[in-house]
């Protein structure tokens, strides 16, 4: 049977705005800054490209939206692959020392909380 795409859809909306979004915006402003090469800019299209899907999902319906479900999963799933295996290891030999300690510093100070969510409707513990 499944969880109902509706339910799954305003988790996403939430997860977006709550979460996703002040981290793109957070890597944008503070990790990408210094350096605006091929890879960074692979990066920034590939946030944008995740947030109109995200932003395009109440235009589809059925099995159309479940589709759409996946292949944002596939999407940000294949984002951070990239971020961890190539984009930040570039980052970290293209950055000098002290560049890389205040982005840590910036960073420290945006995460002082860890993630907690508080999403009310958590259909992925349902037994």
């Amino acid at each position: 049977m499944g969880v109902a795409s509706e339910r799954i859809l305003k988790y996403v909306h939430y997860f977006w705005k709550q979460h996703l979004q002040p981290h793109f915006r957070e890597e944008e402003k503070i990790f990408f800054a210094p350096i605006k090469d091929s890879r960074v800019h692979r990066a920034i299209n590939e946030h944008k490209h995740i947030k109109q899907q995200i932003e395009d999902l109440g235009n589809y319906s059925g099995h159309n939206e479940r589709k759409s479900l996946l292949k944002i999963a596939d999407m940000v799933y294949e984002h951070v692959r990239y971020e961890e295996r190539d984009l930040f290891p570039h980052l970290e030999r293209k950055l000098s020392k002290e560049q890389l300690e205040n982005i840590g510093g910036q960073i420290e100070k945006h995460h002082s909380s860890s993630l907690q969510d508080q999403y009310e409707d958590q259909f992925w513990n349902t037994k």
